[in-house]
């Protein structure tokens, strides 16, 4: 009876090998649902520790409130540029045409030198520095619109992509996202308080006189603020885009580096590197076709800008002080740090670009090598690698060959040959941004400076004479 009792007690065992634990499905039938509610709640838990560009769930398509952009939205915000909605646009378009526009056109208008200021006329360089501030800013603004309009800013800065690539990709491009705004705090800070020692010295020798306003009103007080926030803005404006194409190099140069290390190790093959060659190559053309009307305008104007003021600064007899040229020194140093930020940034992904032939060429004359002589394969290797000893070349690569495991001569030389025409980095109507045609802008640009400087002395040289 005490068997027959035992056995008509129907219960079901299972041992799991893992945790040696006993679950009686007949008492407890929702176990295996509570099971898999735990481990998700675990697997949910250690996703919080990881960064979010490192998770699986980071190829989704809209935006998280808190993860990497958060920085972003929130420049984005104070700078009154953000389109995510019918308000914000209405508010970026008005701020936009107050503070580049408004405030600029207002404060050369209707400022006025008193007789008992130190210099004559401080105002003729200020009329000149806000052309291409404005300018500038009208290029960069109208340059973000149009990127949030069409790509957002995930698809922008190709978040959506880093699914594909690898770990060391991903936490690279996380440091980057958050090393982005140093570089602009690098230059806005300084660039600031410099700004705010002139105005402080310019608004206390100038006097401002606009209609229909009584004299007791504190006018300089009202316009000083609006000139500090107007330049900021417009500063602010201009150098986030710069930081944002800074950024986007940085993530294909992380990109790059990937496909040096496909290079090395047994399991180099070349259709794995082709595919991801040509993904690069397709981002780096959709960089240089975003990006091609910002890097020409900003060229232009700076290049006029600054020329300008040469030609100015050098004709005017008037002697050059902080008072009377500080605005002209500030505007100088902000164009040219962004517009080398653009530029070496372009020149630095080009070549890696066009370096990864190279590294290729080697990686092929390794394995083929090897491949003929197995037997001497570790010590031809080394003797290969060790001829390249500049510490800033990223071409050096270390591979371990194993005959059995290579591709083909003939694939590993088209995808030679393929590198070979394809390597171009950034472009400007197929014009590739390297460091050859930064020396020839450089060049141009010298020209120019020489020549000015020529019309200048020839017309001192007349006047001199005449006298």
């Amino acid at each position: 009876m005490i068997i027959s009792a035992e056995h008509s007690i129907d219960t079901s065992t299972e041992i799991e090998s893992s945790s040696r634990r006993v679950s009686f499905a007949e008492n407890h039938p929702n176990e295996e649902e509570e099971e898999q509610a735990l481990l998700q709640h675990q697997h949910s838990s250690n996703n919080n520790n990881v960064p979010l560009l490192l998770q699986p769930s980071y190829a989704r398509s809209k935006s998280m409130i808190f993860d990497e952009l958060k920085n972003f939205r929130i420049c984005l915000k104070w700078c009154a540029l953000d389109h995510s909605s019918c308000v914000g646009k209405l508010i970026s378009y008005v701020a936009f045409i107050f503070f580049t526009i408004v405030v600029p056109l207002f404060s050369s208008l209707f400022v006025q030198v008193p007789a008992s200021a130190p210099e004559d006329d401080p105002i003729s360089f200020n009329k000149l520095v806000q052309l291409p501030e404005s300018g500038l800013a009208f290029i960069a603004f109208f340059t973000l619109s149009s990127f949030f309009r069409r790509y957002g800013l995930r698809q922008l800065l190709f978040l959506d992509a880093l699914q594909e690539d690898t770990t060391y990709v991903r936490r690279g491009y996380t440091r980057e996202l958050e090393k982005a705004f140093r570089y602009l705090a690098y230059i806005i800070l300084p660039s600031f308080f410099m700004e705010l020692a002139h105005k402080i010295i310019f608004f206390s020798a100038v006097k401002i006189s606009a209609p229909h306003i009584s004299p007791g009103f504190p006018l300089n007080s009202i316009v000083f603020v609006f000139v500090l926030v107007s330049w900021v803005y417009r500063t602010g404006v201009f150098l986030l885009v710069c930081v944002l194409f800074r950024l986007t190099c940085e993530l294909q140069k992380l990109r790059f580096e990937g496909v040096h290390k496909l290079f090395e190790g047994c399991g180099s093959e070349a259709g794995v590197i082709f595919k991801e060659h040509v993904r690069i190559r397709r981002q780096l053309w959709v960089t240089s076709h975003r990006y091609r009307f910002f890097i020409i305008g900003c060229v232009v104007t700076i290049t006029v800008s600054q020329l300008g003021a040469l030609l100015l600064v050098l004709a005017s007899k008037s002697d050059k002080t902080f008072f009377n040229s500080g605005d002209l020194l500030i505007c100088s140093a902000v164009q040219l740090s962004g517009f080398f930020l653009c530029i070496l940034g372009a020149a630095r992904i080009t070549h890696r670009a066009q370096g990864i032939v190279s590294i290729a060429t080697r990686w092929h004359m390794l394995v083929t090598n090897a491949s003929a002589e197995s037997e001497q394969c570790k010590p031809q290797v080394s003797e290969g690698l060790a001829g390249d000893s500049d510490s800033d070349d990223s071409s050096k690569i270390h591979i371990s060959v194993i005959p059995r495991q290579l591709s083909s001569f003939q694939t590993r030389q088209s995808l030679v040959t393929y590198l070979q025409h394809n390597h171009g980095g950034i472009t400007l109507y197929g014009y590739s941004l390297d460091r050859g045609l930064l020396h020839t802008l450089f060049a141009f640009e010298f020209s120019l400076v020489l020549w000015i400087l020529s019309k200048v002395y020839s017309k001192i040289s007349i006047v001199d004479h005449g006298e």
